[in-house]
């Protein structure tokens, strides 16, 4: 039996095995700095909500999910990017997602239908990249073309670059802005222009924001702000969110999918089958996390110091560059995976090599590979100590 999948291995398995067997300094506590899991406590809301409503554990949850969650996702989405008050409809252009992986994968499934894989249909893929997308372009059967982002890009697809050859074979196009691991910003100018790119050629344009909350000074622009300057409605357009970068709440798996109905009921219909409800007292904890805003603030100003100090213990190393948002830093230290295994062998720190997030093949070198991915997802003193670790030894 046969039980080979079609996608490369995990980032973070790699990882593990990169680090297997290698042992840490006597007396040191290993620290995490690969992985983008806010490390900061979740707000009381959470605790209160689910004891508030812990009879409802016994209810089965609605496959769009709660009335009331999607709701409040409708006036998050409204107050953050100032849209028309009527412009989303609860129940035509929102569904609950258990986080977003769960959605980012399946919508695949969506785009490149049995039906359409003849020829050949494309995904296209930001790369560096976020391991679902990968995964789910291979498991739909769709072609996975990569577009390379770097500095002369503003580390995002180069739009103008695409083939009308390819862009005329594409089911889906994942986009992800702030970017991973980059913390590049799309403006709304860019934004449109993906649009009305999907809206010309008709495919899925689905974009990831699920660091729009993590932002350094100005607010990122959204799709759906770009959708209501270009008009026509949501057509082609799916945004998805969640609380677990937002909010610090990973565990709590819960997060959402808006935009173009058509897309949202042929998606509910699949999720009736294949999608993990989150349960309702979740949802409820969920909703008045998306009606909450003062903890975000707080978590802002949390990313803001943590990125004032590596910028004060890494100086212009690493060809340092302070991201626009996210919590990510991508430096640049010649061969990722070798300062990736001897940060790890001489400090008990782990980073992710960029070449993990990125295809590579002999005759197209990957760019990446010189970088790293750091996570300033601890608090102050801990995200100083590994910075100062990591200039020291590398």
């Amino acid at each position: 039996m046969d039980l080979q999948l079609p996608f490369d291995v995990n980032p973070f398995d790699r990882l593990a095995d990169l680090v297997r067997g290698v042992p840490v300094p006597d007396g040191v506590t290993p620290l995490r700095m690969c992985l983008g899991e806010p490390q900061l406590p979740p707000p009381e809301l959470i605790a209160t909500t689910l004891q508030a409503n812990e009879r409802a554990w016994n209810r089965y949850p609605p496959t769009s999910g709660e009335l009331a969650y999607r709701q409040a996702c409708v006036r998050w989405l409204n107050r953050r990017y100032r849209l028309p008050s009527d412009y989303l409809d609860p129940d035509r252009h929102i569904l609950s997602l258990s986080g977003t992986k769960e959605g980012l994968f399946l919508i695949a499934q969506v785009a490149v239908g049995p039906e359409r894989r003849s020829p050949a249909r494309v995904v296209l893929i930001p790369s560096p990249y976020y391991l679902v997308y990968d995964g789910a372009a291979r498991m739909a059967g769709a072609e996975t073309v990569y577009l390379r982002t770097s500095e002369a890009s503003g580390h995002l697809p180069d739009l103008d670059g695409i083939d009308a050859s390819i862009l005329r074979r594409t089911a889906l196009a994942y986009l992800c802005s702030p970017s991973n691991p980059q913390g590049a910003v799309a403006s709304l100018e860019y934004l449109e222009k993906y649009i009305q790119l999907a809206r010309t050629f008709d495919f899925i344009l689905v974009v990831d924001e699920c660091y729009s909350e993590i932002y350094d000074e100005a607010p990122p622009p959204g799709a759906l702000e770009a959708c209501v300057r270009l008009g026509e409605g949501l057509r082609n357009v799916l945004i998805f969110n969640s609380l677990s970068k937002r909010s610090n709440a990973g565990g709590l798996r819960c997060g959402f999918v808006a935009g173009d109905e058509r897309i949202i009921e042929a998606f509910r219909r699949l999720r009736s089958f294949s999608g993990g409800q989150v349960p309702i007292p979740i949802q409820l904890a969920g909703a008045a996390l998306w009606d909450d805003d003062e903890h975000v603030e707080i978590n802002r100003r949390h990313y803001r110091c943590n990125f004032e100090i590596a910028a004060a213990v890494l100086g212009d190393a690493f060809e340092l560059r302070r991201p626009a948002a996210s919590f990510f830093l991508w430096l640049n230290v010649g061969d990722g995976e070798a300062a990736a295994l001897k940060l790890w062998r001489k400090a008990g720190i782990r980073v992710l090599p960029g070449a993990y997030l990125t295809p590579s093949t002999p005759d197209d070198p990957d760019p990446a590979a010189s970088h790293i991915r750091v996570a300033l997802v601890h608090d102050p003193a801990t995200v100083e100590m590994g910075l100062r670790a990591l200039r020291r030894l590398l």
